[in-house]
């Protein structure tokens, strides 16, 4: 497989745990809905506490860090200011993480979803996304991701089995191709192998994929 090349006419590449690929969903799903195609969604699990370090909060308050200065910790809160407000545009609720959350289980089941019952993908991205997001939905949890499975009408038999095996392979056969391919973060877009990272190049992809008449589009933020 390749980070890069796929039959569908867009790769989507996120990670639950992103508030930046969190606010990019419902744009990303309205505008596949509105070409009436059908994206290549993959996970990024991402290393936060590789570049970022690591914290865990309990009460709001933060009572362990590692690797954090003060300036890694002013541009953390702005990038969650900076994420909240586009939910909030998009009538989301967005709330800081008490901790760095392992979102493989939850990013193996995206490709559970489009490997078993590709129509329900939507759903189950509008139900673990919002719910993570408001503090409701472990994705720690292997019971909990089979049951947000099976809300969406996607059988959950056999998932535990895939995320310990074809499940995993394909998981991690993308984490190591990433930095080769000019991945680096979500959401990241690949339309023709060429890499575009943001949701800003949403109003640009949709240029694109409508077949590109006119002058393209400027960069923009979009709200669903």
């Amino acid at each position: 497989m390749d980070a890069l090349k796929s039959d569908a006419p867009l790769i989507v590449y996120i990670d639950v745990k992103s508030p930046y690929g969190f606010v990019a969903v419902g744009p990303t799903l309205q505008l596949e809905k509105e070409l009436g195609m059908q994206f290549d969604w993959r996970p990024l699990t991402l290393n936060i506490p590789s570049y970022l370090g690591s914290a865990r909060k309990k009460d709001g308050k933060v009572v362990a860090s590692q690797g954090r200065s003060d300036r890694t910790w002013k541009a953390i809160k702005y990038s969650y200011h900076d994420a909240r407000r586009y939910a909030e545009r998009q009538g989301l609720t967005l709330k800081g993480t008490e901790k760095i959350w392992d979102s493989r289980i939850a990013n193996i089941a995206i490709l559970w979803v489009a490997r078993t019952r590709r129509s329900s993908l939507p759903t189950f991205l509008e139900l673990v996304f919002p719910a993570f997001w408001k503090r409701e939905l472990d994705i720690e949890d292997m019971a909990v991701i089979e049951t947000c499975l099976d809300r969406c009408g996607v059988s959950s038999m056999g998932f535990r089995e895939f995320c310990e095996s074809d499940g995993r392979d394909i998981h991690d056969a993308y984490q190591s191709q990433f930095h080769d391919a000019g991945i680096y973060g979500v959401p990241t877009f690949v339309l023709n192998s060429e890499v575009f990272h943001g949701r800003e190049h949403l109003p640009y992809l949709r240029w694109a994929l409508s077949g590109g008449h006119g002058n393209p589009p400027d960069i923009a933020y979009e709200v669903a």
